[in-house]
């Protein structure tokens, strides 16, 4: 978005378009309209961090700490001292399976998912599929989770 809202500045464009080929191959055409307000932030932010290239000062844009700088990970600790460690570490070996089977059964349903629905619905839960063609899951009422299976 900052690079299209800033080409958009430079040539004076009321819009642009953005081609996306995103997973699973699927193309997508975004158009996007020209932002007065966020274009000025993008070319002061710009303009800001250019003086700092000149001075070589640190850019420091509205008085935001930098990122601090990753550590190289070189150690191994034991972690069999921590109560903490050993609750989450349980939780995490006895909900793997039900992950597992979580993660199938999505891919499953999409599958099950005619290509030409935008919604299905049945058995509590609810899939729809977007413009970009990801499929989401929604849980529906209790109630509805019992209907009878035909």
């Amino acid at each position: 978005m900052p690079q299209l809202q800033h080409n958009m500045w430079v040539v004076a464009a009321r819009s642009a378009v953005l081609s996306v080929n995103s997973g699973g191959g699927k193309w997508v055409e975004i158009t996007t309209h020209a932002d007065p307000l966020y274009q000025h932030l993008i070319v002061t932010a710009e303009r800001k961090f250019w003086r700092c290239v000149e001075s070589g000062e640190p850019p420091r844009l509205f008085c935001v700490e930098p990122p601090k700088p990753r550590i190289e990970a070189v150690r191994i600790v034991d972690m069999s001292a921590s109560n903490s460690w050993a609750e989450f570490a349980s939780l995490f070996r006895n909900t793997r399976q039900a992950f597992l089977d979580h993660e199938r059964s999505k891919i499953e349903l999409k599958a099950l998912m005619p290509e030409d629905a935008k919604e299905a619905i049945g058995h509590g839960v609810l899939a729809k599929r977007s413009k970009s063609g990801a499929v989401t899951f929604v849980l529906l009422e209790a109630e509805a989770s019992h209907a009878a299976v035909q």
